[in-house]
């Protein structure tokens, strides 16, 4: 996506192990380090990457809704609205109610001022991070059954305050749908999960999660 601000023309990725030396006339490539398969972090994929960017050839924004889609067979469930978490939830939101024939409804506002909660260094300020975050459009939720689409569960918390301010905003029912698989390992490649512990994942079953959270 960068390059498309800039007007630049895609050509190809840079391949693994390969160095890439731009200069006033052309570009030089060489193979710095041994070939390699790529190893593309999942997470690009499930939250880090921007909706319009693509990855290994198919658009960031297209493999979440995929994501909705396959949630979408694996874990049905009867309910009125299908509402994703703001933003990188959105897509796969929209691919579980295009599948589901469930309707698909913007019931959660993001506020754009505010980072992203999970990496904050502070147990205190990932909790408040994540009030300051979401905002619930009572008109829309109020006494329907709800299918919540998040991206992933890291630690919780984002789950857990999501699933209180729904119930407050009125909703009849909560039925979380996750479109990553369970976290259950930490990331030493500048992601803050310093240990497995924080992982919610790690300790606890789906169904304890949900039973934690509050929702199904």
């Amino acid at each position: 996506c960068a390059l498309d601000q800039v007007g630049a023309e895609y050509v190809r990725d840079i391949r693994p192990g390969e160095a890439v030396r731009i200069t006033e006339r052309d570009a030089e490539s060489r193979q710095a380090l041994p070939p390699a398969e790529p190893r593309l972090c999942i997470f690009e994929s499930i939250y880090f990457a921007r909706p319009d960017s693509r990855l290994e050839g198919s658009s960031v924004w297209g493999q979440r809704r995929a994501m909705g889609v396959q949630l979408a067979h694996e874990q049905p469930v009867e309910a009125d609205l299908v509402v994703g978490l703001p933003d990188s939830g959105t897509p796969a939101a929209i691919g579980y109610a295009q599948e589901s024939g469930i309707p698909y409804a913007e019931a959660v506002v993001r506020n754009r001022y505010v980072g992203r909660s999970f990496i904050q260094p502070d147990q205190e300020l990932r909790r408040s991070g994540v009030k300051l975050k979401f905002n619930p459009l009572r008109e829309i939720i109020d006494g329907k059954r709800l299918i919540v689409v998040d991206d992933s569960i890291v630690r919780g918390n984002t789950t857990q305050q999501v699933v209180s301010m729904l119930r407050e905003a009125g909703a009849s029912e909560i039925h979380m749908r996750i479109s990553s698989p369970p976290l259950a390992w930490p990331c030493f490649y500048g992601i803050d999960m310093p240990s497995r512990k924080e992982l919610v994942a790690a300790s606890m079953t789906v169904e304890e999660i949900a039973e934690m959270t509050g929702a199904t």
